[in-house]
């Protein structure tokens, strides 16, 4: 940017870089209740996935007791925990989803 002369001071613009959002993982964590079935579906429907991507999760959830969802800003990942906690219990399942910084 250009410099001004203004009584004998010189002001120069300074540059800032702004920082991308921190981003967060959604994950799911496994139970003993809540059907494989459904967690394909929720991951379809709140997650984007197609079926084959979906059971993979799925099973990595069952075996490993989490899996990855996806990875989001803090609103989004904020907004997806609420509406799959809030899907799983109108359908009467504890299924747990939770969100930690990338």
């Amino acid at each position: 940017m250009g410099t001004r002369k203004q009584d004998d001071l010189v002001l120069e613009a300074k540059r800032t870089r702004t920082r991308p959002p921190p981003l967060f993982k959604v994950m799911l964590l496994n139970d003993d209740y809540t059907p494989m079935d459904f967690v394909i579906v929720v991951l379809q429907k709140y997650f984007g996935m197609d079926r084959e991507r979906a059971t993979r999760v799925m099973l990595q959830v069952h075996r490993e007791g989490m899996g990855v969802c996806g990875v989001f800003p803090r609103d989004i990942a904020t907004t997806k925990v609420e509406q799959v906690t809030s899907f799983a219990r109108q359908h009467q399942h504890p299924l747990a989803c939770v969100m930690e910084e990338n």
